[in-house]
C-alpha cells in the first residue's frame, strides 16, 4: 500500500546548489573540485509499505515494512552529461498500534515504534547514511491531522560515521501536521534539534495540493533549510518544486 508521498516534480529550483559536497569535522570527506550543478532539476519520490504480521500483541499490533525512494535528476544539465545527482534510499520496520484516546481536542489514532536506515548508496567522499529509532504519534481533529515523530541516531564510531554531527541539522524530530479543505490539502513539516541547539539546523517544508480527478494532483513544495537530501544535510538552501502527486500523508 501507499506510504508517505508519491510525486513527480519535473522543476525543482534552488537557491544555492551544493557544488562542494563536504561533511563535519572531516577535511579528507570532501570533494576536491567544484560539481558544475544546474539550479534547476527534476526530482521525484517513490514510497510503499506492506503488513509484515498482522495481530500482534491481543490483535492490536502490526509489523510493517517501508520504503521510500527520494530522486534528484540533473535533467536539464546537459554539459554534465544529465546524471542523478542524488538518490536516497530509505527502508524502515515499523512496529504499529491503533489508538484511541482524547487529548487537547484531539483524538490519538496510531502509535508506532521502529528503525530506520537511510543511505545514498555511493562510495566516499559522497558517501551518506545514518540509522535512527523513531517513534510517531498520530492525532486526528476533523480535517487536521498531526504526527510527532521523535527520533534517535543509533551511534557510529568516528572512523566509519561519514555524516559527522547530522543530528545537529537534520534535526531529533519532526513536527507534521495536514490540513484539508475540499479539494485542497495543506501540509507543514518543521525539522528541529530540540535536544542539542534548536536554533541550529533543521528545516521547514510547506506542501500544497490541488485535486484534478481521481488521485491525481497538482503539487507544490517549498523547503527552506538543511537537509533536503543526505548529500545535502550540512548545507543550507531554499527550495520550490512544482509537479504532480499520486498519493500524499492522507
Amino acid at each position: 500500500t501507499p506510504y508517505k508521498p508519491v510525486y513527480v516534480l519535473p522543476v525543482v529550483w534552488t537557491n544555492s546548489p551544493n557544488y562542494t559536497p563536504s561533511r563535519e569535522n572531516d577535511p579528507g570527506g570532501s570533494i576536491q573540485d567544484t560539481i558544475p550543478l544546474n539550479a534547476t532539476e527534476f526530482k521525484f519520490q517513490l514510497s510503499l509499505k506492506v503488513k509484515a504480521v498482522q495481530g500482534l500483541f491481543k490483535g492490536n499490533g502490526d509489523l510493517w515494512v517501508g520504503y521510500t525512494q527520494t530522486s534528484r535528476w540533473q535533467l536539464y544539465n546537459s554539459a554534465l552529461s544529465r546524471p542523478f545527482r542524488e538518490t536516497d534510499y530509505e527502508p524502515e520496520v515499523l512496529l504499529s498500534f491503533r489508538t484511541k484516546y482524547r487529548v487537547l481536542g484531539f483524538t490519538g489514532r496510531l502509535f508506532t515504534f521502529g528503525l530506520v536506515h537511510q543511505s545514498n548508496g555511493r562510495s566516499e567522499p559522497l558517501s551518506r547514511s545514518w540509522n535512527r529509532l523513531v517513534a510517531q504519534v498520530g492525532l486526528e481533529r476533523g480535517n487536521t491531522t498531526v504526527l510527532l515523530r521523535p527520533w534517535w541516531r543509533i551511534p557510529e564510531p568516528p572512523s566509519t560515521d561519514n555524516n559527522q554531527e547530522i543530528e545537529n541539522f537534520l534535526g531529533n524530530g519532526e513536527f507534521l501536521v495536514m490540513h484539508a479543505m475540499a479539494r485542497h490539502l495543506v501540509t507543514l513539516q518543521v525539522r528541529t534539534s530540540f535536544l542539542n541547539d534548536p536554533f541550529h539546523g533543521g528545516s521547514v517544508m510547506g506542501e500544497w495540493s490541488y485535486s484534478i480527478k481521481g488521485n491525481l494532483k497538482l503539487y507544490m513544495q517549498v523547503f527552506h533549510g538543511f537537509g533536503e537530501s543526505l548529500i545535502d544535510y550540512n548545507h543550507e538552501q531554499t527550495m520550490i518544486g512544482v509537479g504532480v502527486t499520486l498519493m500524499e500523508w492522507m
